[in-house]
């Protein structure tokens, strides 16, 4: 029994120390919008992390291209101990078993898409993986739930809150709570 108690603590101690607060961004335009965030929502707290807190889902317009079919976004809130390419392998994983079809670098209407908002207070730029996502602070879709999830979150690299790119923002994109 006591053996038992201290590996306890010690998973415990393990899970908390190399755990990170991990934020994402779901989101798409294409088939059951509503069914493709619960589906997201079950394979990334199945595979990526235990999901501690998410946004109400906002609809929103298409951002960078044009569509007649606008998006529904949700900003989540992620303990994980996956490291941020191990991460970004089991998002793409999931991204493929909902029906993502990548279209190249451009924007376009998609069943699905799962961004790493921010790892931590962590700054990585690769060929593979940037973090923080390079364009949050211009897009209204992203900084509304995020704000709803943490508005006081700073920025590791612009060192500004949350709210305060909101506020700060140019987008005029419309984004509502549904």
């Amino acid at each position: 029994m006591f053996t038992n108690n201290l590996f306890i603590k010690f998973v415990t101690f393990i899970n908390v120390f190399f755990m990170a607060d991990v934020y994402l961004l779901t989101g798409g335009n294409l088939g059951d919008r509503i069914k493709n965030l619960h589906k997201a929502i079950e394979l990334i707290s199945k595979e990526a992390g235990k999901i501690t807190d998410r946004s109400s889902i906002y609809e929103t317009e298409p951002w960078g291209f044009r569509h007649e079919l606008n998006f529904l976004n949700q900003a989540l809130k992620i303990d994980s101990l996956l490291d941020p390419l191990e991460l970004l392998k089991e998002i793409f994983n999931i991204e493929t078993i909902l029906g993502r079809k990548k279209r190249g670098s451009t924007y376009s209407a998609r069943i699905i898409d799962i961004d790493i908002l921010f790892y931590g207070n962590k700054i990585i730029k690769s060929d593979k993986l940037v973090i923080p996502h390079p364009k949050i602070h211009e897009r209204m879709f992203t900084l509304t739930p995020m704000a709803e999830l943490n508005p006081d979150f700073i920025h590791p690299e612009l060192k500004k809150t949350i709210i305060q790119l909101k506020n700060e923002c140019k987008d005029t994109k419309q984004v509502k709570k549904i």
